[in-house]
This record gives C-alpha cells, structure tokens and sequence, in this order.
C-alpha cells in the first residue's frame, strides 16, 4: 500500500505563495503517474496538475502560468508550487499516485489509486 503525505498548506494573501510537498513511501514512486487534486466545499473535485513517469506536466486551465508541479525522484516527493494564489484557489489539495500510464486528459480526470489526505490552502 501507498503511504502519501502532503505538506506546506496554510493560510496566504491574494497575490501570495506556497510549496506544498506531497511524501512518498513508495520506492518506486518516480514510475508513478503523480497528480495534485483540490477539492472545495460544495465543488467538484478538480485535476490541478499531472506528472507522469517521463517527466511530462499537465496543468489545468485555471492554474497554467501559476502553478508548477516538480519532483525530488531521490526523496520519493512530489511538489506543487502555488504562485499568484487567488481566493477561487482556496481548497483541500491533496496529492494522488497510480501505476497507470495515462494521457494527459485521463490524468487529469482519473480516480487515482493512491491519494494523500489533504493539505488546506487558504487565500483571503
């Protein structure tokens, strides 16, 4: 089983940044299609970004230009960095893992075999 543990939510400023981290104790996490979910209260669920084994990023159209996903292969963690935040931002992001390759549409819209419980961003 796939342990995922994020990290690095908190509360920001419209305009702000954060880093969240998402801890792997899989060792052949970098063999993963990896993915950053958020979820607001009373919103669906939404793909924010995607990182499959070759390196190849997806990003949703609401975060392009603002958010980059990225990995520390040797630390089994994926990151997600958030800049210019808004508050239409605001929501649980949490990180999620499957062996599955994927295209870049299905990573964005699958149910993932793994996933992390949550980290909160906040923007006001």
């Amino acid at each position: 089983h796939v342990q995922l543990v994020e990290s690095g939510g908190g509360s920001v400023q419209t305009g702000g940044s954060l880093r969240l981290s998402c801890a792997s104790s899989e060792s052949t996490f970098s063999t993963y299609c990896r993915a950053w979910f958020r979820q607001a209260p009373g919103k669906q669920r939404e793909g924010v970004a995607t990182l499959d084994s070759d390196g190849t990023t997806t990003f949703a159209d609401s975060v392009k230009g603002r958010f980059t996903i990225s990995r520390d292969n040797a630390k089994n963690t994926l990151y997600l960095q958030l800049n210019s935040l808004k508050p239409e931002d605001t929501a649980l992001y949490y990180c999620a893992a499957d062996p599955r390759q994927m295209t870049p549409i299905q990573a964005l819209n699958a149910v993932y075999n793994y996933r992390g419980q949550g980290t909160q961003v906040t923007v006001s």
